[in-house]
């Protein structure tokens, strides 16, 4: 990272800053069961992510993997982490701009959350995917609040597994997680103040029926019909235990638009674990399920909205032609979509998928992406020239920890 001035960080100004990172939770002590039951060398592990990357049509020529971890005193692989080094190059940012608060997309904890029948203590699993990797960062920003959001790794194994992270999020100094999974806040002064509604947005899938359908070769997106009727078609369907009770995702999906509609703060901004848009090329069912769910609110009252999910970094928005109630909305500024999903675990992005994308959806752009990295974004609301502005850094793979500015933007704010 390029000297900076250690003034910058001690201004008055009344701009608000804040960290983004998302699926920070994974840690080679805490493996996907299949990489232990069905283990891999280093050379099988590479052969399967290249078999993967061909299955879906991607360019070989872009193939690329995570650095390859090997346990003590076996050959068993599986891809490395970098939830530590991410955790530092936050601190080394933080050290010379303003970071005055965090949020965490979600994916807490891998790869089933707590409560997982994997025989580990939950206390010391939270201990090591959560706390652990922001220690240094919380060392030298003892103040700094951490606002969670829940992902579908945080549900995998139960209710009371979601249960038990929010009580252990309830018991710590520096984290913050609604009861329901879903909560708002406020953070600055009247008028120049910005307000946060956190989603849930895997209670908001899990409520919704809807296909993964395959991308043809060319990375367009499959028709429904015809993967249908070949079979290729498949259902998402959610365990039993993430499915709503009592309407609860419908209940989350009033209380944003309520709240965004009533809210009198300056900025609002949304932030939940799944995409709207992305340029993976796996999670393009979910973004369509959750633009129709999300976007005529946002559209209409929100400044952004940031995710994770995907494990990279990618900048995209969104004009919100389709979803403008009336002509004066259209002229607004687009809606930012901010990724930082790459706290831990590293995946590629799928060009052909980008560019046919950009083909189909004239609403969307893609401003800028980076795959295979470890990253996270850090924010500031520009209460002086209106502008939301957003850094990008990443962190090599040595795990330094060393934070390097990958890319910077500026947005004009949207809802005056």
């Amino acid at each position: 990272m390029a000297a900076t001035n250690a003034t910058e960080k001690e201004s008055t100004s009344k701009n608000i800053n804040f960290l983004a990172f998302g699926d920070g939770g994974y840690h080679v002590d805490y493996p996907k069961i299949k990489h232990i039951k069905y283990p891999k060398n280093k050379e099988e592990f590479i052969e399967a992510e290249k078999a993967d990357w061909v299955e879906d049509y991607r360019p070989m020529s872009e193939f690329d993997h995570a650095p390859i971890y090997v346990y003590p005193n076996t050959d068993i692989a599986t891809e490395q982490g970098g939830a530590q080094a991410v955790g530092l190059a936050m601190t080394e940012v933080c050290r010379v701009k303003p970071c005055e608060f965090a949020l965490q997309l979600g994916d807490n904890i891998y790869p089933d959350g707590a409560g997982a029948d994997d025989g580990k203590d939950d206390q010391k699993r939270m201990d090591d995917l959560i706390l652990a990797p922001v220690k240094p960062l919380l060392a030298e920003n003892p103040d700094l609040m951490i606002y969670s959001a829940l992902g579908n790794h945080d549900w995998k194994s139960s209710r009371h597994g979601v249960a038990l992270q929010t009580q252990w999020m309830k018991e710590q100094k520096n984290f913050t997680l609604g009861d329901q999974g879903y909560y708002k806040y406020t953070i600055g002064e009247p008028d120049n103040d910005v307000e946060f509604f956190v989603l849930d947005t895997n209670m908001l899938l899990s409520g919704q029926v809807f296909h993964e359908v395959p991308l043809n070769k060319d990375g367009s997106e499959g028709d429904l019909a015809q993967a249908l009727n070949d079979g290729r078609a498949e259902l998402e369907q959610p365990e039993a235990h993430e499915l709503p009770i009592t309407d609860e995702d419908e209940k989350q999906l009033a209380w944003l638009a309520d709240g965004l509609e009533n809210s009198t703060a300056k900025w609002k901004i949304v932030y939940g674990h799944h995409i709207l848009w992305s340029i993976g090329g796996t999670k393009y069912s979910e973004g369509h399920v959750l633009r129709e769910l999300l976007l005529p609110s946002l559209c209409e009252y929100a400044d952004a909205y940031v995710a994770g999910h995907e494990h990279d970094l990618e900048l995209l928005s969104d004009d919100c032609s389709l979803y403008s109630k009336n002509t004066a909305a259209n002229n607004k500024p687009v809606l930012p979509l901010i990724i930082s999903g790459a706290a831990a675990k590293m995946r590629g992005k799928h060009t052909p998928f980008a560019e046919q994308q950009a083909k189909r959806y004239p609403q969307y752009t893609l401003h800028w992406s980076q795959s295979f990295t470890w990253g996270f974004a850090h924010v500031e609301l520009d209460n002086e020239a209106d502008k939301l502005n957003v850094e990008f850094y990443t962190t090599p793979r040595d795990g330094s920890g060393k934070a390097n500015l990958a890319a910077e933007f500026s947005f004009d704010k949207r809802i005056k």
